[in-house]
């Protein structure tokens, strides 16, 4: 962290610090190196935050952050017996926020923010790699894109960081003001409009107005960059404050043609500037890739990235866990790991990848949440997706997967349907009907929990 001290964690977040005068004396002049919600993750001079969870509460675990190494600790109430300094807060998840926001104020760096239902992470990963073609590049790690991971991701940037990109995921209305009075961004990059947490969000107009309120919160003379081959996105004209730039399959400024889908290899394309036309391949299978080139791409020429720099961070951008993530296995087995979430466009575009694949197509899938009183409809519309396809077998666990079962069997499809009603039994009869040659697809929301179907089959495979 870049000129941080317990003094100015304390004003951050309007906290009292809590010291012994010989301690503070020496405390007050150290830098902080890090901060941490998790205790074991403490490394010498880092700060921890201890985070009063629904099954945890982190102050049970500040005695042993303290002895690991913490400079010093937040609380929300006073310690009886501390065993070193410490900042009483009100609330420490707040407390985190402020100093986050604190923090952002500081820097000078440029902040880019990616937004949307689907493909955030992929479209952080590419933009990632482009600009670390030319800038030293901070990005969100994993799934830290909530109101305690974007605040850790911006306290994790540091003095050699030239640029950082931050993944901002919301699931009600007034999330991402708040996410936005902590990133302050100076590009802001929004993937899609869809269907996506609608129980809280009613419709593809509130999930538009949600996001949107990241407008509100943007550095000065910011850049929005939008999928306008999204019909939501294609209507914003202006922003205030903003520039606002398109990018798209249909003959905007920054567009793609010429896509050549080469199955799980990736695919090709030709992506256009204006005037100017550049070959790209991009390794990561998924027709929806394009997209997350033709983001970086604009992101990259916003921040000064010389175009070939830009083609060769798309064609450098490697796959993550959990994320079209491609596992080899014995036997030519392949699992397309897709089970971090599951919304239903990302389901019928993880469904049309594995039909792509050469060889036995297996989708194996799992109830998604948070669709609101249509989600029967919304489940069933992806069973009649998968219908059209050329999958051969389909394996699905819990209630409202029962619809997308129930949706392919009522078709015409030649696809061997089997419902269950839980994960386990689902992986239990999957382990044995997997022959060698097969492309696996798993995909789920998360609180199914299928990286364990994951973990499973490549312990038995």
């Amino acid at each position: 962290m870049i000129n941080m001290n317990i003094e100015t964690v304390a004003e951050a977040c309007g906290g009292k610090i809590v010291c012994d005068g010989a301690v503070f004396a020496d405390i007050r002049s150290r830098k902080i190196r890090g901060v941490v919600t998790d205790n074991r993750k403490i490394e010498k001079d880092f700060v921890f935050i201890p985070i009063v969870g629904s099954r945890v509460d982190g102050h049970d675990f500040i005695p042993k952050a303290l002895e690991d190494g913490a400079l010093f600790t937040l609380s929300e109430k006073k310690l009886s017996d501390p065993q070193g300094p410490y900042v009483l807060v009100e609330k420490s998840e707040q407390a985190l926020k402020d100093i986050a926001a604190y923090y952002r104020r500081q820097l000078s760096i440029p902040i880019v923010g990616v937004i949307g239902s689907v493909g955030k992470t992929g479209t952080k990963e590419m933009i990632a790699s482009v600009l670390s073609q030319k800038y030293e590049v901070c990005k969100t790690e994993g799934n830290f894109n909530n109101e305690i991971g974007l605040p850790l991701t911006i306290l994790s940037i540091r003095r050699e960081h030239q640029a950082a990109v931050v993944e901002m995921g919301i699931s009600e209305f007034g999330e991402m003001h708040r996410l936005g009075e902590i990133a302050r961004p100076d590009i802001v990059v929004m993937t899609n409009i869809g269907q996506c947490h609608l129980a809280q969000l009613k419709d593809r107009d509130g999930v538009f107005r949600a996001k949107s309120e990241i407008f509100e919160h943007l550095a000065e003379d910011a850049s929005v960059i939008l999928n306008t081959d999204d019909d939501k996105l294609a209507a914003v004209k202006e922003v205030p404050g903003a520039k606002v730039i398109g990018f798209g399959t249909q003959g905007q400024e920054i567009s793609a043609d010429g896509i050549k889908v080469l199955g799980v290899e990736g695919l090709e394309a030709k992506i256009h500037v204006g005037a100017e036309e550049w070959a790209v391949a991009i390794p990561l299978p998924g027709r929806h890739n394009i997209y997350h080139a033709l983001a970086a791409t604009a992101v990259g020429l916003v921040l000064d990235v010389p175009m070939q720099s830009i083609v060769d961070g798309i064609e450098h951008t490697g796959s993550i866990a959990g994320r079209t993530h491609f596992i080899k296995l014995k036997d030519d087995i392949t699992i397309i790991d897709d089970c971090y979430n599951a919304s239903p466009a990302s389901v019928k575009a993880a469904l049309s990848l594995l039909a792509e694949a050469d060889g036995t197509r297996i989708a194996v899938l799992g109830d998604m949440g948070e669709l609101g009183e249509d989600e029967k409809e919304l489940h069933r519309g992806v069973g009649e997706h998968l219908s059209r396809l050329p999958i051969d077998a389909l394996y699905t666990a819990g209630p409202l997967a029962k619809e997308i079962a129930a949706a392919v069997t009522e078709s015409e499809s030649a696809c061997a349907v089997h419902s269950y009603d839980t994960r386990d039994a689902m992986t239990a009869a999957l382990v044995c009907e997997i022959k060698p040659g097969s492309f696996v697809l798993v995909k789920a929301s998360h609180f199914m929990e299928f990286p364990k179907v994951v973990e499973t089959l490549e312990e038995n495979l």
